[in-house]
């Protein structure tokens, strides 16, 4: 039998969309139906490695984590990574399809990225009750609607009802829902079934006549009134939302993690802060590396370019002066730059071509263009320099690099047992030389053990008595975060809808 599909809109990015998916995952898979995520076109540098060893992006993980299934290729079967001059790295089913332009992946690969998507939608509808789809930005870009992959046309193609979720904390929200259906055509409009208002602060008793009024206005129900709850930490999808929380934690360890103009699997730091005395500041351009314990280069897009961004902003000379007091921590991107030399004389990587690293370990990058390694990898602590108490501790995480890098006189980080490491043959996992090591594993701090190893060393150096190994508050607070947003959805919207629909 087929699959019953719902989706969810919203008025603007960030509205809530990729969170209220994940609640009714929760929700509905609890009350036993089989339940799967779903987002035709996500543009995201935030990306994961499923065990089909595919890429996705990391909302429909959590997404898949809620509804408790392992995530699947078939739940984002178009990622759209930006990469620079306008173009973008398009993932097809977990895979690269090349590097494009806007104009080139509309009038040149939309039929086949619409197969993928219509591939992939009856996949899961021969396998699940309930489809949950989420959408992209807005429906009501009207100059995009001929064109549209990820709203109306997928919300027909899968005959799913919707329901369009509004920002109420960046003001306006009335206004945005009206406009947002007054803007669609009416075979759209219809498909529009109710309205959810989200981030709300404050008496809700205030907002009630404008929600009467606008139901009025619109003739399609307010659903619910979600609230703002801050004590919920779910990973974002979005590097926008990094502006809005460039201090993380609270402590006398501080971890400065550089916030690179094209940054990406910048979750890979979210399990830090879950350490109860280390304070996280993202490093942006004219701030100060002064009173650091430690500096983390995470992940990007554009391993190159980024680089040239820190020589040119004053940073490299700051990180090189430091690495010889506090540890420098490199993953994929950020462990590319700490080598010798990064070597793409095919500009594969960057119009810049070959450039000088930062010189603080004694490897080299190669981009020869042999594509792009996904792998889930695990491997084995090898205790060299800073991690020498670690030796034989096992690590997982998620590779997704293009370019391999090759050591000289320095020590690896990691013994390979899957996946992939420094090449394609396998072997070896990044490097480490005195306070300075680097890895290809994305994940590698979400490991309990060894991100505690980390940050106890931070805090013997600083005179601070080393936590035991004992709580992982990241993966219990993730666990929490996901059920009290399911909790605060049940309680705060009528469900009947999609009840209706499951009910035929």
């Amino acid at each position: 039998m087929s699959a019953k599909c719902i989706m969810v809109q919203g008025t603007s990015s960030s509205a809530g969309k990729s969170v209220m998916v994940a609640a009714l995952c929760r929700i509905f898979s609890r009350r036993g139906y089989r339940v799967a995520p779903f987002k035709s076109q996500n543009m995201s540098l935030n990306s994961f490695t499923t065990a089909e060893n595919r890429e996705i992006a990391v909302a429909q993980v959590l997404q898949a984590e809620a509804a408790g299934i392992e995530p699947s290729h078939h739940m984002n079967p178009v990622l759209l990574k930006p990469k620079e001059d306008f173009t973008s790295q398009v993932i097809v089913h977990g895979r690269p399809a090349g590097n494009m332009n806007f104009q080139e992946y509309q009038t040149e690969f939309r039929d086949t990225a619409l197969e993928a998507i219509r591939e992939s939608l009856e996949y899961l509808k021969s396998r699940y009750e309930l489809i949950v789809i989420e959408g992209a930005g807005s429906p009501a870009e009207i100059n995009m609607r001929d064109r549209d992959l990820a709203n109306m046309e997928i919300a027909h193609l899968a005959d799913a009802d919707v329901i369009l979720v509004a920002d109420i904390d960046r003001g306006g929200v009335f206004a945005s829902i009206a406009g947002t259906l007054m803007l669609l055509d009416e075979r759209d409009r219809s498909r529009i079934k109710g309205v959810v208002i989200n981030k709300f602060r404050g008496n809700i008793d205030i907002l009630m006549p404008g929600i009467e009024r606008i139901e009025e206005i619109t003739g399609v129900p307010v659903l619910g009134v979600l609230p703002y709850d801050e004590g919920l930490k779910l990973p974002e999808e979005d590097s926008a939302s990094l502006s809005q929380r460039k201090y993380r934690g609270r402590g006398d360890i501080r971890v400065g993690v550089m916030r690179l103009p094209r940054i990406s699997n910048f979750t890979d730091i979210d399990p830090l802060e879950y350490e109860e005395d280390v304070a996280v500041r993202l490093i942006e351009t004219g701030d100060s590396l002064d009173d650091l314990d430690a500096i983390i280069i995470p992940g990007t897009r554009n391993t190159i370019s980024d680089l040239i961004h820190l020589e040119e902003n004053g940073f490299a000379d700051e990180i090189r002066d430091l690495s010889r007091e506090i540890p420098v921590f490199g993953i994929c991107g950020g462990f590319q730059m700490l080598g010798k030399r990064i070597l793409d004389d095919a500009r594969q990587e960057s119009s810049e071509g070959s450039v000088d690293g930062l010189g603080l370990l004694d490897c080299e990058t190669h981009f020869t263009g042999e594509g792009k390694i996904i792998s889930q990898s695990q491997g084995r602590v090898l205790g060299n320099g800073i991690f020498s108490g670690m030796r034989g501790e096992t690590v997982e995480g998620y590779e997704l690099h293009e370019g391999t890098t090759v050591l000289g006189d320095v020590k690896p980080l990691l013994r390979v047992d899957r996946g992939f490491g420094n090449t394609r043959s396998g072997g070896f996992d990044g490097a480490v030389d005195g306070n300075v090591a680097g890895t290809y594993f994305h994940g590698i701090f979400h490991n309990f053990r060894f991100r505690r190893y980390f940050t106890n060393l931070l805090r013997e150096r600083k005179g601070i008595e080393p936590l035991e190994y004992l709580d992982d508050n990241f993966s219990a607070s993730r666990r929490f975060s996901i059920d009290r947003l399911a909790e605060i959805v049940e309680e705060n919207m009528d469900l009947s809808i999609i009840e209706e629909i499951l009910e035929g």
